[in-house]
C-alpha cells in the first residue's frame, strides 16, 4: 500500500493558513491583555477585597476553572442571543478567552500576591502609600516574578485552546486547516501544517512572554 502526501496541496492555500495565523495571534494578544487584566483585579479582590466581592469572583472562578472551555464559548455564542445579546463569532471568542484566562490567573496572581512578605506591606505603608500604590508598587510586580513562569504557560495553553473557536467561524488557524482539508481532501497535511504552525506560534510566545516580563512588568 502506497501512501502519497501532497502537501504542496495544503501549502498553495497560504492565504487562508496566513488570516487563521492573524486571527489566532490577535485572538491570543487581545485575550492575554484584558484576562490579565480581569485576573489581577480579581486576584486582588480574593486576597484583600470585601467579603461580599470575594464571593462573587470566587464564585466566577470555580465557575469557569470546572467547566470546558467549549461549553463556556457556545454558551456565549449560543446561548446569549436567547437573552436578547446578539455577538459575532470573533466577539464571543473575545469574551470566552478573556472569561478563562482571568479565571486562571487569578488563582496563579493571588498565589503570587499571598507569598509578599507582611513586613514588606507594613514598610510601604509606613512611607505613606495609599493602598492602590501599595498594591501597583510593592505587591504585584514582585507577585508577577514569582508566578511568571505558570503565567506563561497558561496564557500558551488559551492560545491553543483558541482552536476550538473554530467551532462558532472564528476564522483562526484550525477553522483555515479545516477549510483546506475540506477543499483538496489533504487532511492530514493539513493538519500537520496546523500542528507545525502552532508548535512555532507556542514556543515564539513563550520566548516573547519570558522577555516582555522582566522587560515591562516587574524588572530583573
Amino acid at each position: 500500500m502506497n501512501i502519497e502526501f501532497d502537501f504542496g496541496a495544503v501549502l498553495s492555500e497560504w492565504p487562508l493558513l496566513l488570516r487563521g495565523v492573524a486571527w489566532t495571534v490577535g485572538l491570543t494578544a487581545v485575550g492575554t491583555v484584558l484576562g490579565m487584566i480581569v485576573g489581577t483585579f480579581c486576584a486582588w479582590a480574593r486576597a484583600d477585597g470585601p467579603k461580599w466581592l470575594r464571593a462573587i469572583v470566587g464564585t466566577y472562578v470555580e465557575l469557569i476553572r470546572n467547566t470546558p472551555f467549549i461549553v463556556q464559548l457556545f454558551f456565549i455564542f449560543f446561548g446569549l442571543p436567547a437573552a436578547g445579546v446578539k455577538l459575532t463569532p470573533e466577539v464571543a471568542s473575545v469574551i470566552a478567552m478573556v472569561l478563562n484566562l482571568g479565571a486562571y490567573s487569578t488563582e496563579i496572581i493571588r498565589a503570587g500576591i499571598e507569598a509578599t512578605p507582611k513586613g514588606q506591606i507594613e514598610a510601604a505603608v509606613s512611607l505613606a502609600l495609599s493602598k492602590s500604590q501599595v498594591f501597583l508598587r510593592v505587591v504585584l510586580p514582585p507577585a508577577l516574578k514569582k508566578v511568571w513562569p505558570a503565567m506563561v504557560s497558561q496564557i500558551v495553553i488559551v492560545m491553543l485552546g483558541s482552536a476550538v473557536c473554530g467551532q462558532i467561524s472564528t476564522e483562526e488557524l484550525s477553522y483555515a486547516a479545516n477549510l483546506i482539508q475540506s477543499r483538496n481532501f489533504r487532511a492530514f497535511e493539513a493538519f500537520i501544517v496546523a500542528t507545525l504552525i502552532y508548535l512555532a506560534l507556542s514556543v515564539a510566545l513563550r520566548r516573547l512572554l519570558d522577555w516582555a516580563g522582566p522587560k515591562f512588568f516587574f524588572g530583573r
